[in-house]
């Protein structure tokens, strides 16, 4: 960061007006930003070529533009625009306009309550559920990049997201979460979701992260054969407060072999909803709050 400006309330910046600094990453700034025409805000990265190592921060920005334009959901950041600035026909910035989100990760804070917990795990699989239905794999999907707002969950940094089914060139993901697939860089699909999701459930539920295929120690070997990665401790062990099927279906997601975990993110949503349900029924009841069965209510009235 050390030659780059760095932009101050009252500057302009890709024909916006800066309000204030969001955030810094490896070789980018994000601004909160607002249009002088129509007053809308924004959130935009802008990410600069010092040196041939901050290429992959511009690729990975070019990536996220052109994953998140193809993308229509509110559960997801919705991307706007991507500007490129050259010099001398190189690519030297890039400025990515995004949605501005107003809320908190889940690396930050969570829901106070365990139903409400769960409800954003819901939410986080059905913001995947369509990105893997128009195409894509998020393929980072950890504690920071879901952000809790006032109106729901917000999915965010869709930089290395691919096509379902692309082989990365070289080892992409967060090591406390990344699925053994990513490791041995082999195709990235749905089920590499499943995963990524399944580790930060764990997280959140035990805060503590689960073993990967990543090499140990001194190790400069990968598990290369799910049956010797190291398996999580039981989520109940770890916070009785659990309920079993959620214990089950995390432990589901994060099965070594992809064969083994839920079929789809439409699996892990609905059994979500069906645990989010039936928590909110037993807060209800320990309340002393009648639950009315849908049929019933309509005979009582």
């Amino acid at each position: 960061m050390s030659g780059r400006r760095i932009y101050k309330k009252g500057d302009r910046i890709a024909g916006m007006v800066v309000l204030a600094e969001l955030g810094r990453g490896a070789a980018s700034v994000i601004y909160l930003v607002q249009d002088p025409k129509s007053k809308q805000i924004w959130a935009l990265k802008h990410v600069v070529r010092e040196t041939k190592k901050d290429q992959r921060f511009i690729e990975q920005t070019e990536q996220e533009y052109a994953v998140g334009s193809k993308l229509d959901y509110p559960l997801v950041r919705r991307v706007e625009r991507l500007i490129r600035a050259r010099r001398l026909l190189s690519l030297k910035e890039v400025y990515l306009l995004m949605e501005y989100v107003d809320g908190v990760s889940l690396e930050s804070a969570q829901p106070e309550t365990l139903p409400d917990l769960v409800n954003v795990f819901k939410q986080s699989a059905q913001g995947l559920l369509h990105m893997h239905q128009r195409g894509f794999v998020h393929a980072d999907i950890k504690p920071n990049n879901i952000v809790v707002t006032e109106d729901g969950v917000k999915i965010i940094d869709l930089g290395q997201s691919c096509p379902i089914g692309f082989v990365k060139p070289r080892i992409q993901g967060t090591p406390d979460y990344i699925a053994p697939e990513q490791v041995h860089r082999q195709p990235i699909t749905p089920k590499t979701d499943v995963y990524n999701l399944g580790a930060t459930m764990y997280w959140c539920l035990t805060k503590r992260h689960i073993p990967t295929a990543l090499p140990k120690g001194d190790s400069l070997v990968t598990s290369l054969d799910p049956e010797f990665i190291e398996r999580p401790e039981p989520v109940r062990a770890l916070n009785p407060g659990v309920p079993a099927r959620l214990e089950e279906l995390v432990g589901a997601c994060v099965e070594p072999d992809p064969a083994r975990r839920p079929a789809d993110m439409a699996v892990v949503a609905d059994r979500l909803d069906l645990i989010h349900a039936q928590l909110v029924a037993d807060e209800a009841r320990a309340k002393g709050v009648a639950v009315v069965e849908d049929d019933e209510e309509e005979d009582a009235r």
